[in-house]
């Protein structure tokens, strides 16, 4: 599936994949900025796109600013809904907590996943909801 995508400044970059077989593509930063230790910033991709009927765009965190600089998404995923034609904005945290992380125009800063989405309905239960072998165990119920 081909999906439309508009550069809103002269600095900002098409989303790509670093390799070929690549699940998501590279969410370029189009303007600097620096992360204060524990800090939080909106930053631009200068990216807007059209995203077919059916489907959804999560916005995810990088695995190697992660690992190397603590450097995450405060909504991670972000969701990206078909008919939103705004700009690609990312909420990155600074979890380090004594170095800043400084972000320049063009620095991969997430990754855009495109998914399928199909038209669902939650509707009220008229009776208790089925059996499973889950339950309702959560939140670490089993184990470690």
């Amino acid at each position: 599936m081909d999906v439309a995508a508009r550069l809103l400044s002269e600095t900002a970059r098409l989303p790509e994949r670093a390799h070929a077989d690549d699940a998501a593509f590279d969410l370029c930063a189009d303007e600097s900025v620096v992360l204060a230790p524990g800090g939080r910033a909106l930053v631009g991709t200068g990216v807007a796109v059209e995203l077919p009927a059916g489907s959804a765009g999560l916005v995810l965190p990088r695995s190697g600013l992660a690992a190397r600089h603590g450097i995450s998404l405060v909504n991670g995923p972000g969701l990206i809904d078909p008919g939103y034609r705004g700009e690609i904005k990312v909420i990155l945290l600074n979890t380090d907590r004594d170095e800043p992380f400084e972000i320049g125009v063009g620095d991969r800063i997430a990754q855009l996943l495109i998914v399928q989405s199909s038209a669902q309905r939650i509707v009220e239960a008229s009776a208790e909801l089925e059996a499973s072998t889950r339950g309702a165990g959560g939140f670490g119920s089993t184990g470690r």
